[in-house]
């Protein structure tokens, strides 16, 4: 029996697709192909992928919104497992509880709507809520850690837990999701009783501050680099000349240093050049090493020469 024909046996309704372009699902637009891709529409799903490929020693990768992430050229070997349609969002009191498939940007919008204020932060960034979680999204002064209460995750082995906040392990563009390999299904979000109009114009302003600064118009794969300490990345990309750099269809953005911008059918190995070649030259320039926030995952395209 083929592992297609398997998946299909013991998935109940979920997506699988074989052979899927990932430049599909990624901001960035880059990507190869997956040998299968999967859409898990509930969590019972997501934990018999997870130990269907365990048992078959299938390796498995996570992909949620795809905002903060280039997928190299050769693609993913085995399963990618999308969480995008576990989206629900509901009100418990001052808690909001949220599938990790929603967006993170719909989870504050929804808040505002409920009158709770605390994620109006979170109102541009464009990840989704399990992405979110994995590297403790933040904006404009506020971090996830701020206000998650607790998280289901599906462990490597399959088991669901339930993680407080204090077990997050939760840092700068850190979590425990990323050290043990979790897969998000669920957050909670405690929040406060709030005034509609003043969380409105809080958002207002915000999404007004990250259209005129950001290069939104554009595919990209967000912010490219962690902020050094002492420092922002973007200046020192800035003055250090290097917006409008392009390697391939990937240039440096000339609206936001901190962004790289697709803008003539860039692919992954573009990005990745011009990534580390920003990082040289603000080495040289300024002695100061800057770290990638942005994930790249999957193969590098095999060479035509190699057996």
């Amino acid at each position: 029996m083929s592992i297609e024909t398997s998946l299909r046996e013991k998935l109940n309704g979920s997506s699988i697709k074989v052979n899927e372009p990932l430049k599909n699902y990624t901001y960035s637009h880059t990507g190869g192909i997956a040998d299968y891709y999967i859409t898990v529409y509930n969590i019972h799903d997501a934990m018999e992928t997870i130990h269907f490929a365990r048992e078959h020693n299938i390796p498995l990768t996570y992909l949620g919104n795809g905002s903060n992430l280039i997928i190299r050229d050769g693609g993913i070997r085995g399963i990618v497992l999308n969480t995008l349609e576990l989206k629900d969002i509901k009100r418990e009191g001052d808690y909001i509880i949220a599938g990790s498939g929603s967006r993170i940007i719909d989870v504050s919008r929804f808040a505002r709507d409920e009158s709770l204020t605390g994620l109006e932060f979170a109102c541009g960034i464009p990840g989704s809520v399990g992405g979110a979680v994995y590297m403790n999204a933040g904006a404009y002064g506020g971090e996830l850690k701020d206000c998650l209460e607790e998280v289901k995750v599906v462990t490597p082995e399959g088991e669901l837990l339930t993680l407080h906040r204090d077990e997050l392990h939760l840092g700068y563009r850190q979590s425990i999701v990323q050290e043990n390999g979790y897969l998000v299904v669920e957050a909670t979000f405690k929040l406060a009783e709030g005034n509609i109009d003043e969380i409105n114009a809080v958002m207002t302003e915000l999404t007004r501050l990250r259209e005129s600064k950001q290069p939104l118009e554009l595919p990209s794969c967000g912010s490219v680099f962690q902020r050094p300490p002492g420092h922002f990345a973007g200046k020192l990309i800035q003055d250090s000349k290097l917006q409008g750099h392009r390697i391939g269809g990937v240039e440096v953005s000339k609206k936001h240093a901190g962004f790289m911008v697709n803008i003539d059918n860039g692919t992954g190995s573009d990005y990745e050049e011009l990534i580390h070649y920003v990082q040289k030259v603000v080495k040289e320039k300024f002695d100061v090493e800057l770290q990638r926030e942005v994930r790249i995952i999957g193969e590098h395209t095999k060479n035509p020469n190699q057996e």
